[in-house]
Protein backbone atom coordinates (compact mmCIF):
# COMPACT_ATOMS: atom_id res chain seq x y z
CA UNK A 1 0.00 0.00 0.00
CA UNK A 2 2.87 2.57 0.62
CA UNK A 3 6.28 3.15 -1.35
CA UNK A 4 9.55 2.28 0.10
CA UNK A 5 9.52 5.68 -0.07
CA UNK A 6 7.70 6.21 2.97
CA UNK A 7 9.38 3.91 5.52
CA UNK A 8 12.91 5.86 4.73
CA UNK A 9 11.39 9.66 4.69
CA UNK A 10 8.82 9.26 7.84
CA UNK A 11 10.30 8.76 11.59
CA UNK A 12 6.80 8.85 12.80
CA UNK A 13 5.87 5.81 15.12
CA UNK A 14 2.66 4.63 16.65
CA UNK A 15 3.55 2.75 20.15
CA UNK A 16 0.92 0.29 22.23
CA UNK A 17 2.49 0.66 25.40
CA UNK A 18 0.85 -2.39 26.82
CA UNK A 19 1.49 -4.07 30.41
CA UNK A 20 2.85 -7.26 29.36
CA UNK A 21 4.06 -5.88 25.40
CA UNK A 22 4.94 -2.83 24.04
CA UNK A 23 4.77 -2.59 20.21
CA UNK A 24 5.70 -0.06 17.42
CA UNK A 25 4.45 0.54 14.35
CA UNK A 26 6.40 2.88 12.36
CA UNK A 27 4.64 4.62 9.43
CA UNK A 28 4.33 3.20 5.72
CA UNK A 29 5.96 -0.13 7.57
CA UNK A 30 3.97 -1.05 10.02
CA UNK A 31 4.48 -2.98 13.11
CA UNK A 32 8.52 -3.50 13.20
CA UNK A 33 8.65 -4.25 17.26
CA UNK A 34 7.23 -6.13 19.45
CA UNK A 35 9.03 -6.86 23.32
CA UNK A 36 8.10 -7.14 26.29
CA UNK A 37 7.42 -4.04 28.73
CA UNK A 38 10.19 -5.32 30.93
CA UNK A 39 13.17 -3.23 31.98
CA UNK A 40 16.36 -4.96 34.48
CA UNK A 41 19.03 -2.41 36.10
CA UNK A 42 21.00 -2.34 38.99
CA UNK A 43 21.16 1.04 41.24
CA UNK A 44 24.73 2.25 41.85
CA UNK A 45 24.95 5.55 44.17
CA UNK A 46 21.47 5.78 44.46
CA UNK A 47 20.94 5.94 40.23
CA UNK A 48 19.44 3.60 38.13
CA UNK A 49 21.64 2.35 35.36
CA UNK A 50 19.70 0.04 33.50
CA UNK A 51 21.22 -3.64 31.86
CA UNK A 52 18.90 -4.56 29.72
CA UNK A 53 14.96 -4.28 28.13
CA UNK A 54 12.26 -6.17 26.52
CA UNK A 55 13.08 -9.92 25.66
CA UNK A 56 16.42 -9.67 27.29
CA UNK A 57 15.04 -8.03 30.56
CA UNK A 58 12.19 -10.38 30.41
CA UNK A 59 14.15 -13.81 30.81
CA UNK A 60 15.56 -12.27 34.10
CA UNK A 61 12.39 -12.23 35.99
CA UNK A 62 12.28 -13.71 39.20
CA UNK A 63 16.08 -14.58 38.09
CA UNK A 64 18.20 -11.67 39.69
CA UNK A 65 20.58 -11.47 41.81
CA UNK A 66 19.88 -8.73 45.03
CA UNK A 67 21.65 -6.32 43.37
CA UNK A 68 19.95 -6.37 40.18
CA UNK A 69 16.15 -5.40 39.77
CA UNK A 70 14.11 -6.95 36.81
CA UNK A 71 10.62 -4.70 36.44
CA UNK A 72 7.34 -4.06 34.21
CA UNK A 73 7.12 -0.25 34.50
CA UNK A 74 3.59 -0.75 33.35
CA UNK A 75 0.48 -1.55 35.50
CA UNK A 76 -3.01 -1.84 34.42
CA UNK A 77 -1.97 -0.05 31.32
CA UNK A 78 -0.13 3.00 33.18
CA UNK A 79 3.15 3.54 33.71
CA UNK A 80 4.05 2.72 37.20
CA UNK A 81 7.60 3.77 37.62
CA UNK A 82 8.28 7.19 35.35
CA UNK A 83 12.17 6.56 35.00
CA UNK A 84 11.99 3.57 34.02
CA UNK A 85 9.24 3.94 31.79
CA UNK A 86 10.81 6.39 30.24
CA UNK A 87 14.22 4.56 29.27
CA UNK A 88 12.42 1.82 28.14
CA UNK A 89 10.22 3.90 25.27
CA UNK A 90 13.98 5.25 24.56
CA UNK A 91 15.46 2.19 23.70
CA UNK A 92 12.52 0.74 21.93
CA UNK A 93 12.87 4.44 19.98
CA UNK A 94 16.59 4.05 18.95
CA UNK A 95 15.89 0.25 18.47
CA UNK A 96 13.54 1.01 15.58
CA UNK A 97 15.60 4.18 13.88
CA UNK A 98 19.51 2.66 14.56
CA UNK A 99 20.46 3.71 11.65
CA UNK A 100 20.69 7.04 13.47
CA UNK A 101 20.11 10.74 11.51
CA UNK A 102 16.42 11.25 11.82
CA UNK A 103 14.51 13.95 12.66
CA UNK A 104 12.83 13.96 15.68
CA UNK A 105 9.68 11.65 15.45
CA UNK A 106 5.93 12.39 15.75
CA UNK A 107 4.67 9.65 18.22
CA UNK A 108 0.95 8.49 19.39
CA UNK A 109 0.27 6.50 22.10
CA UNK A 110 -2.75 4.70 22.52
CA UNK A 111 -3.74 5.11 26.41
CA UNK A 112 -6.33 2.89 28.55
CA UNK A 113 -10.26 4.87 28.42
CA UNK A 114 -9.92 4.80 32.11
CA UNK A 115 -6.80 6.77 32.36
CA UNK A 116 -6.30 9.75 34.47
CA UNK A 117 -5.03 13.13 33.20
CA UNK A 118 -2.44 12.74 35.95
CA UNK A 119 -1.74 9.53 34.32
CA UNK A 120 -1.66 10.71 30.64
CA UNK A 121 0.37 13.77 31.46
CA UNK A 122 2.50 11.26 32.53
CA UNK A 123 2.88 8.76 29.95
CA UNK A 124 2.94 12.40 27.29
CA UNK A 125 5.95 13.50 28.97
CA UNK A 126 7.77 10.38 29.46
CA UNK A 127 7.36 10.37 25.10
CA UNK A 128 8.54 13.77 24.48
CA UNK A 129 11.30 13.01 27.11
CA UNK A 130 12.36 9.78 25.15
CA UNK A 131 12.80 12.70 22.03
CA UNK A 132 9.18 12.99 20.42
CA UNK A 133 8.78 16.20 18.95
CA UNK A 134 4.97 15.80 18.91
CA UNK A 135 3.02 13.48 21.48
CA UNK A 136 -0.43 12.40 20.52
CA UNK A 137 -2.80 10.52 23.03
CA UNK A 138 -5.62 7.83 21.72
CA UNK A 139 -8.18 5.56 23.65
CA UNK A 140 -7.19 2.17 23.52
CA UNK A 141 -10.98 0.90 22.61
CA UNK A 142 -10.57 2.78 19.33
CA UNK A 143 -7.41 1.65 18.57
CA UNK A 144 -8.50 -1.97 19.15
CA UNK A 145 -11.57 -1.42 16.92
CA UNK A 146 -9.65 0.33 13.77
CA UNK A 147 -7.04 -2.10 14.34
CA UNK A 148 -9.86 -4.69 13.69
CA UNK A 149 -11.26 -3.32 11.01
CA UNK A 150 -14.18 -2.63 12.70
CA UNK A 151 -16.67 0.39 10.37
CA UNK A 152 -16.38 2.70 13.88
CA UNK A 153 -17.09 5.78 11.19
CA UNK A 154 -20.50 4.60 10.27
CA UNK A 155 -23.88 5.81 12.20
CA UNK A 156 -24.06 2.53 13.89
CA UNK A 157 -23.19 0.76 17.25
CA UNK A 158 -20.16 -1.39 17.02
CA UNK A 159 -18.79 -3.30 20.49
CA UNK A 160 -15.02 -4.08 21.58
CA UNK A 161 -13.31 -6.02 24.18
CA UNK A 162 -10.14 -5.25 24.33
CA UNK A 163 -8.30 -8.05 26.90
CA UNK A 164 -4.68 -6.65 27.71
CA UNK A 165 -1.99 -7.29 30.07
CA UNK A 166 -3.54 -4.97 32.52
CA UNK A 167 -6.75 -4.39 31.34
CA UNK A 168 -9.94 -5.28 29.66
CA UNK A 169 -11.92 -2.27 28.02
CA UNK A 170 -15.04 -2.50 26.65
CA UNK A 171 -16.84 0.13 24.54
CA UNK A 172 -19.42 1.16 22.37
CA UNK A 173 -18.40 2.99 19.17
CA UNK A 174 -20.47 4.71 16.74
CA UNK A 175 -19.72 7.78 14.19
CA UNK A 176 -16.06 7.20 14.85
CA UNK A 177 -15.84 8.26 18.68
CA UNK A 178 -17.30 6.55 22.32
CA UNK A 179 -20.71 6.07 23.32
CA UNK A 180 -19.88 4.00 26.20
CA UNK A 181 -16.75 2.67 27.39
CA UNK A 182 -15.66 0.93 30.76
CA UNK A 183 -12.17 -0.14 31.84
CA UNK A 184 -11.80 -2.97 34.19
CA UNK A 185 -8.42 -4.20 35.69
CA UNK A 186 -8.56 -7.44 34.67
CA UNK A 187 -6.61 -8.63 31.78
CA UNK A 188 -3.46 -11.42 31.26
CA UNK A 189 -2.02 -10.72 34.06
CA UNK A 190 -4.95 -11.04 37.00
CA UNK A 191 -5.24 -14.80 34.94
CA UNK A 192 -1.96 -15.35 35.54
CA UNK A 193 -1.70 -14.68 39.47
CA UNK A 194 -5.32 -16.24 39.43
CA UNK A 195 -3.27 -19.46 38.63
CA UNK A 196 -0.19 -18.93 40.72
CA UNK A 197 -3.05 -18.52 43.95
CA UNK A 198 -4.90 -21.74 42.54
CA UNK A 199 -2.01 -23.92 42.50
CA UNK A 200 -0.71 -22.12 45.99
CA UNK A 201 -4.20 -23.24 47.28
CA UNK A 202 -4.99 -26.85 45.76
CA UNK A 203 -1.49 -27.82 45.43
CA UNK A 204 0.68 -26.17 48.06
CA UNK A 205 3.17 -25.41 44.79
CA UNK A 206 4.35 -21.98 44.84
CA UNK A 207 4.81 -21.18 40.95
CA UNK A 208 6.64 -18.20 39.33
CA UNK A 209 5.05 -15.61 36.79
CA UNK A 210 6.52 -17.40 33.69
CA UNK A 211 5.46 -20.95 34.62
CA UNK A 212 1.51 -19.25 35.24
CA UNK A 213 2.06 -17.72 31.61
CA UNK A 214 3.37 -21.21 30.40
CA UNK A 215 0.09 -22.90 31.50
CA UNK A 216 -2.41 -19.79 30.27
CA UNK A 217 -0.45 -20.02 27.04
CA UNK A 218 -0.53 -23.87 26.69
CA UNK A 219 -3.97 -25.09 27.83
CA UNK A 220 -5.55 -22.32 29.55
CA UNK A 221 -9.34 -22.61 28.86
CA UNK A 222 -12.72 -20.07 29.90
CA UNK A 223 -15.09 -23.39 29.84
CA UNK A 224 -14.72 -26.26 31.49
CA UNK A 225 -13.36 -29.21 29.73
CA UNK A 226 -16.65 -31.94 28.59
CA UNK A 227 -14.79 -34.68 29.85
CA UNK A 228 -13.76 -33.01 33.12
CA UNK A 229 -10.10 -33.21 32.60
CA UNK A 230 -9.07 -31.72 29.42
CA UNK A 231 -5.26 -31.70 27.93
CA UNK A 232 -2.36 -31.45 30.81
CA UNK A 233 0.75 -29.87 31.29
CA UNK A 234 3.56 -30.96 33.34
CA UNK A 235 5.08 -28.04 35.72
CA UNK A 236 7.63 -27.54 38.22
CA UNK A 237 7.65 -25.32 41.19
CA UNK A 238 8.40 -25.25 45.21
CA UNK A 239 6.69 -27.37 47.53
CA UNK A 240 5.18 -25.19 50.14
CA UNK A 241 5.04 -27.99 52.95
CA UNK A 242 9.05 -29.33 53.03
CA UNK A 243 10.81 -26.22 50.49
CA UNK A 244 11.64 -28.69 47.86
CA UNK A 245 10.96 -28.06 44.33
CA UNK A 246 8.92 -30.60 42.94
CA UNK A 247 7.01 -31.62 39.77
CA UNK A 248 3.00 -31.69 39.22
CA UNK A 249 0.88 -31.96 36.52
CA UNK A 250 -2.20 -29.34 35.66
CA UNK A 251 -5.15 -30.19 33.50
CA UNK A 252 -7.43 -28.26 31.92
CA UNK A 253 -10.25 -28.58 34.08
CA UNK A 254 -7.85 -27.12 37.00
CA UNK A 255 -7.09 -23.99 35.18
CA UNK A 256 -10.46 -23.14 34.10
CA UNK A 257 -11.36 -23.48 37.91
CA UNK A 258 -8.51 -20.95 38.41
CA UNK A 259 -9.29 -18.93 35.64
CA UNK A 260 -13.37 -18.27 36.20
CA UNK A 261 -12.93 -15.45 38.88
CA UNK A 262 -11.34 -13.32 35.57
CA UNK A 263 -13.47 -14.80 32.91
CA UNK A 264 -16.87 -13.92 34.87
CA UNK A 265 -15.33 -10.43 35.75
CA UNK A 266 -15.10 -9.95 31.77
CA UNK A 267 -18.40 -11.29 31.10
CA UNK A 268 -19.81 -9.32 33.97
CA UNK A 269 -18.09 -5.35 32.06
CA UNK A 270 -19.78 -6.58 28.72
CA UNK A 271 -23.27 -7.11 30.59
CA UNK A 272 -22.98 -3.67 31.94
CA UNK A 273 -21.89 -2.08 28.83
CA UNK A 274 -24.93 -3.65 27.08
CA UNK A 275 -27.23 -2.51 29.75
CA UNK A 276 -25.64 1.04 29.61
CA UNK A 277 -26.21 1.15 25.80
CA UNK A 278 -28.75 3.21 24.46
CA UNK A 279 -31.40 0.78 22.82
CA UNK A 280 -30.63 1.72 19.09
CA UNK A 281 -27.34 0.86 19.02
CA UNK A 282 -27.92 -2.33 21.49
CA UNK A 283 -29.62 -3.45 18.56
CA UNK A 284 -27.08 -2.74 16.31
CA UNK A 285 -24.94 -4.74 18.31
CA UNK A 286 -27.45 -7.51 18.44
CA UNK A 287 -26.93 -7.49 14.50
CA UNK A 288 -23.23 -7.22 14.35
CA UNK A 289 -21.80 -9.37 17.62
CA UNK A 290 -18.91 -8.35 19.78
CA UNK A 291 -15.37 -8.51 18.62
CA UNK A 292 -12.45 -9.10 21.13
CA UNK A 293 -8.89 -8.14 20.64
CA UNK A 294 -5.67 -7.96 22.72
CA UNK A 295 -3.82 -11.33 23.56
CA UNK A 296 -6.30 -12.39 26.18
CA UNK A 297 -8.84 -12.98 23.78
CA UNK A 298 -6.16 -15.47 22.54
CA UNK A 299 -7.59 -17.74 25.66
CA UNK A 300 -9.11 -20.66 24.91
CA UNK A 301 -12.91 -20.76 24.08
CA UNK A 302 -13.61 -17.69 25.85
CA UNK A 303 -15.48 -16.65 22.85
CA UNK A 304 -17.79 -19.56 23.71
CA UNK A 305 -18.06 -18.53 27.12
CA UNK A 306 -19.17 -14.94 26.42
CA UNK A 307 -21.69 -16.05 24.13
CA UNK A 308 -23.23 -18.67 26.76
CA UNK A 309 -22.95 -15.19 29.03
CA UNK A 310 -24.47 -12.85 26.48
CA UNK A 311 -26.38 -14.72 23.87
CA UNK A 312 -24.87 -12.51 21.47
CA UNK A 313 -22.44 -13.31 18.52
CA UNK A 314 -18.79 -13.13 19.56
CA UNK A 315 -15.54 -12.91 17.41
CA UNK A 316 -12.14 -12.75 17.80
CA UNK A 317 -10.36 -10.09 15.37
CA UNK A 318 -7.51 -12.01 13.34
CA UNK A 319 -4.35 -10.60 14.57
CA UNK A 320 -5.91 -9.79 17.71
CA UNK A 321 -2.61 -9.68 19.52
CA UNK A 322 -1.34 -6.84 17.64
CA UNK A 323 -4.72 -4.72 17.31
CA UNK A 324 -4.63 -1.99 18.75
CA UNK A 325 -0.73 -1.33 17.52
CA UNK A 326 -2.25 -1.48 13.95
CA UNK A 327 -5.11 1.00 15.19
CA UNK A 328 -2.91 3.67 16.43
CA UNK A 329 -0.90 2.83 13.22
CA UNK A 330 -3.47 3.68 11.09
CA UNK A 331 -4.51 6.91 13.14
CA UNK A 332 -1.24 7.85 12.37
CA UNK A 333 -1.59 7.13 8.20
CA UNK A 334 -4.94 8.37 8.34
CA UNK A 335 -4.78 11.53 10.78
CA UNK A 336 -6.56 13.72 8.74
CA UNK A 337 -9.89 11.56 9.15
CA UNK A 338 -9.49 10.33 13.08
CA UNK A 339 -8.18 13.86 13.73
CA UNK A 340 -10.99 14.28 16.43
CA UNK A 341 -9.83 10.80 18.26
CA UNK A 342 -6.33 11.78 18.54
CA UNK A 343 -5.04 14.06 21.47
CA UNK A 344 -2.61 15.90 21.30
CA UNK A 345 -2.97 17.93 24.72
CA UNK A 346 -2.70 21.76 24.69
Amino acid sequence: MFGKLAGVISADMAIDLGTANTLVYVKGRGVILNEPSVVAYHTRDGKKQVLAVGEDAKLMLGRTPGSIEAIRPMRDGVIADFDVAEEMIKYFIRKVHRRGGFAKPKIIVCVPHGATPVEKRAIRESVLSAGARKAGLIAEPIAAAIGAGMPITDPTGSMVVDIGGGTTEVAVLSLGDIVYARSVRVGGDRMDEAIISYLRRQHNLLVGESTAERIKTQIGTARMPEDGRGASLDIRGRDLLNGVPKETEVTQAQVAEALSEPVQQICEAVMTALESTPPDLAADIVDRGVMLTGGGALLGDLDLALREQTGLAISVAEESLNCVALGTGKSLEYEKQLAHVIDYGS
